[in-house]
């Protein structure tokens, strides 16, 4: 079969290599001139298998009046006059129902688990340097209250698998001193010892050379696509500005971008852009102050992981943003906050970045086929997860594709 794959992020790379192995002719098409430009270019880093759970849960909206007032907050909401940016909001609330979060976190956690196992064995398989690093996560709280929450997840989780401990702040600091400007803030932590850590920007660029090795595959960058061409109820041409390409199926792993594609053909998918940050921060060889462990500061939604030569630092949901734009003022009190916690910290030579998660309501993917045609597949809406559930859901589509045994239930995916 011979298939085009429309997007080379993380999730487009991978779906298009595990096609190729599979024995399919493999067309990867992409407007950037490398892989991984767009929002797999500098996030958080964080192989976070154990922790997915979605943004909508039930302590989620009493709290956003209060993070809409606060200058600090790490979400900001700009409303717009928009009606899909109102659908996803009331979507987004009906998802916060503890029911619907409840099992969205048990459905999120089997695909992650299936990518943690998918990816330990594509690293068996090929020598893919990354900064790969298994150095486990703290989830530091501040509030005493907001960890005795997290115990009864710790307990939920535990149940599908999960291995996760809780921690005082004793404990904590024990186990990560570079927290120690945290002290007397710090209520505890819940430490996963199995979650990892890596450049998702190596990591695609990486497994792309690995594609365009093979004699399957063939890799058209700097070409943007127009549009897809359809006849009864199959795709038969992807428009592009090099010429149309024919093939039996196409995998849209498109992002933000899927809309657009979607919507001459009469579909449309519950994505939204829910726009993040990060700062590249250098360390030196024998850095001894930024966290050695993965970090996420639970109350300020920032995220710390060492990846290479640099300690990533990713926060901040901004909803309602029109592009990936770096807004100074959100990078500014980015930093402020990280000073605040490794005040040590040399941020001189921090790069910003910013970028679009392209996220769903309920937090789950839309993984499988398309309701405008019986050749056209999706994998999209990961979300803030991409880089963690990108093997997973590389294995769930490819299976279905190929009418191959399916690793887990597809239908919580289902677009």
């Amino acid at each position: 079969m011979r298939v085009c794959v429309i997007g080379a992020g993380v999730v487009g790379v991978t779906s298009a290599y595990f096609l190729a192995r599979q024995g399919h002719d493999v067309v990867l098409v992409d407007s950037q001139a490398r892989p991984a430009e767009v929002s797999s270019y500098a996030n958080g880093g964080q192989l976070s298998y154990s922790y997915v759970a979605p943004l909508a849960g039930p302590g989620v909206l009493p709290s956003v009046p209060g993070w809409l007032l606060r200058e600090d907050s790490p979400l900001r909401f700009r409303p717009r006059l928009d009606p899909h940016q109102w659908r996803w909001c009331l979507q987004f609330a009906l998802a916060c129902r503890a029911s619907v979060a409840k099992a969205s976190t048990a459905q999120l956690l089997g695909l992650s688990y299936l990518s943690r196992d998918v990816m330990h064995t594509l690293l068996a398989q090929e020598d893919l340097d990354f900064g790969h690093l298994k150095n486990g996560k703290l989830i530091a709280y501040r509030s005493a209250a907001l960890l005795d929450k997290a115990r009864a997840l710790v307990a939920y989780q535990a149940g599908h698998g999960a291995e996760q401990q809780v921690l005082d702040a004793a404990q904590t600091l024990a186990m990560e001193p570079a927290l120690a400007a945290m002290g007397d803030k710090l209520a505890g932590a819940i430490y996963t010892p199995s979650e990892e850590a890596g450049d998702c920007r190596q990591f695609t660029e990486a497994l792309f050379d690995r594609l365009q090795a093979l004699g399957n595959v063939e890799c058209v960058m700097s070409n943007p696509v127009a549009g897809l061409q359809r006849e009864g109820r199959r795709i038969v041409a992807v428009n592009t500005r090099e010429g149309d390409i024919g093939a039996d199926a196409v995998v849209l792993a498109t992002g933000i971008g899927t809309r657009a594609l979607l919507k001459p053909l009469g579909q449309d998918v519950p994505l939204y852009p829910l726009k993040g940050y990060s700062l590249s921060v250098p360390l030196s060889d024998d850095d001894a102050v930024a966290p050695r462990i993965s970090v996420t500061d639970y109350e300020r939604r920032i995220v710390y992981a060492r990846v290479g030569g640099v300690l990533r630092i990713a926060a901040m949901v901004d909803i309602g943003s029109a592009n990936a734009d770096i807004d100074s003022a959100r990078v500014d009190l980015l930093k402020r906050q990280v000073h605040e916690a490794f005040p040590s910290l040399d941020l001189r030579q921090a790069i910003p970045w910013a970028g679009l998660r392209p996220a769903t309501p309920t937090g789950k993917p839309l993984i499988g086929r398309a309701a405008a045609a019986d050749n056209l597949w999706l994998n999209i809406g990961q979300g803030a997860l991409g880089f963690t559930l990108a093997c997973g859901s590389a294995a769930l589509l490819t299976a279905q594709m190929a009418g191959l045994e399916l690793p887990l239930d597809p239908a919580p995916f289902r677009p």
